[in-house]
């Protein structure tokens, strides 16, 4: 089985060995635009309500070609990672990123979000997000640390290798503040759509009262942390630096996270997104147990947790740009340094008001914005292919799909998003999908030809644009 690593310098190889187009314009000549999709016999997970969406939103657009892609892109993840069953009584839903036979937590999430507004309108799908919700809850028992996991709990990881040794089911163990705040993004989500209670049962309740109790031990207010990720490997962003402890905070209320969304460790230790992120979860658990699961004093435990980590990230985390005004860091320590860029992987600063932490016309969101998108900005690329959001995860000259993606869904401009629109047909290189990232210079040179996130992702933002400007689909 190949590792992420693995697969992201075959698939860059085999582009290279072979002409694709360059453009999305020639694609054209693939004949009418066969479906890229599996025979519906083997798919994964069949739902009647996104096949439904999917002929009315293609039947609405104008351009072929971007049809073509939202058809292959939207029903992705259920095409083809989901493995759902009943397990001892209760629906349970495996999901895997794509590629790796894993499952992310905050993969898994992610890839059925753009399902989420149907959920109240079909039972089998609605069930789906159950067994998630009853998976990932498992997950967070067997290892709060961890980030992805195998189906099969027994298994042994390919990284055992890696200290401390991996439980068996742990696919990883990286420790990244966003997979917890996933998994109370989904609940939180399913609750609010449905009102249905019956996934807070028992371990649901540990599940969240260990979410809650790992985020104040990774405050480290004693300078001490269970945590340490140590990995024999030739790449610098592979594990935390000095015995996989990371660089040294000063506690001041934020929460450590040893490595970011992309997988990579963070260079600052207080990854500011997440910190965010944390706080924005915090207060839904606060919601579910006060109207929910009637616990008033755990509610309030939350509330206070939620009000500190917050009132810490705009002291330490934020500063005066002589261009920008206030904006956010990347990142901080709590001594006074702080890391100014942003990264492709959600949650990004960029992804802020996505993620509803703000609202888009929030003065600070919208200076840091505008930095992001700047030369400022070290991750951010122009080549001659497109311009958006790199990440260290895949060097210098890649630009992430989903950061094209996730500038259009956080975008009220229609020039921006129809721009966004463009390049992402321009870059797919004639497959019909998106991928993790691209050569700025030359599409073809890509990596991950299945990534399932990436995908259903491009989905959500075809069906945001067709809610809110359908105007731009009637354009070819």
């Amino acid at each position: 089985m190949f590792t992420r690593r693995d697969f992201l310098k075959t698939t860059a190889a085999a582009a290279a060995g072979f002409s694709m187009p360059r453009s999305g314009a020639n694609a054209q000549s693939l004949p009418a635009f066969a479906s890229k999709r599996p025979p519906q016999e083997k798919r994964t997970f069949v739902s009647p309500i996104v096949e439904q969406t999917i002929r009315e939103v293609t039947s609405f657009m104008k351009d072929p070609e971007l049809a073509w892609m939202f058809e292959n892109c939207f029903p992705n993840t259920l095409d083809t990672t989901t493995d759902f069953e009943i397990i001892d009584g209760k629906p349970d839903t495996f999901i895997i990123t794509g590629d790796i036979d894993a499952m992310w937590l905050r993969d898994s999430t992610c890839q059925v979000w753009p399902y989420m507004p149907l959920i109240q309108k079909e039972e089998k799908l609605r069930t789906l997000i159950q067994g998630l919700i009853n998976r990932q809850v498992k997950c967070v028992l067997l290892d709060p640390y961890a980030n992805a996991f195998y189906k099969d709990l027994s298994r042994i990881s390919e990284w055992n290798q890696d200290r401390p040794k991996l439980q068996p089911g742990v696919h990883e163990r990286k420790w990244e503040i966003d997979s917890l705040c996933y998994v109370v993004r989904l609940g939180y989500e399913y609750h609010r759509l449905t009102g249905d209670v019956s996934c807070f049962d028992k371990d649901w309740d540990r599940a969240m009262r260990l979410i809650v109790a790992t985020f104040k031990t990774e405050q480290r207010k004693d300078g001490q942390s269970p945590y340490r990720f140590i990995r024999t490997t030739s790449r610098m962003t592979d594990a935390p630096v000095y015995d996989g402890t990371g660089y040294p905070v000063r506690p001041v209320g934020m929460i450590c996270s040893m490595f970011r969304p992309s997988d990579d460790a963070t260079i600052l230790p207080f990854l500011v997104p997440s910190n965010l992120f944390a706080v924005q979860a915090l207060r839904q658990l606060a919601e579910i147990y006060t109207k929910a699961v009637q616990d008033a004093a755990f509610a309030r435990a939350c509330t206070s947790l939620a009000d500190e980590v917050q009132e810490a990230v705009m002291k330490w985390a934020t500063a005066d740009h002589l261009d920008y005004g206030r904006i956010y860091a990347y990142e901080a320590d709590g001594f006074g340094n702080r890391l100014f860029m942003d990264d492709a992987n959600v949650p990004s600063l960029m992804s802020l008001s996505y993620l509803g932490i703000h609202k888009p016309q929030d003065e600070i969101y919208q200076r840091t914005r505008t930095f992001l998108l700047s030369e400022n900005n070290p991750w951010y690329l122009r080549g001659k292919a497109a311009e958006g959001y790199g990440s260290p995860h895949t060097g210098k000259n890649s630009i992430w799909p989903m950061g094209i993606i996730l500038r259009a869904l956080t975008s009220e401009s229609m020039d921006e998003i129809h721009l966004c629109l463009r390049m992402l047909k321009a870059t797919h290189a004639g497959t019909g999908f998106m991928h993790e990232s691209f050569n700025k210079d030359n599409p073809a040179d890509f990596s991950r030809s299945w990534f399932a996130w990436a995908n259903t992702l491009f989905g959500e933002l075809i069906l945001e644009v067709y809610q809110k400007y359908p105007s731009l689909l009637k354009e070819n």
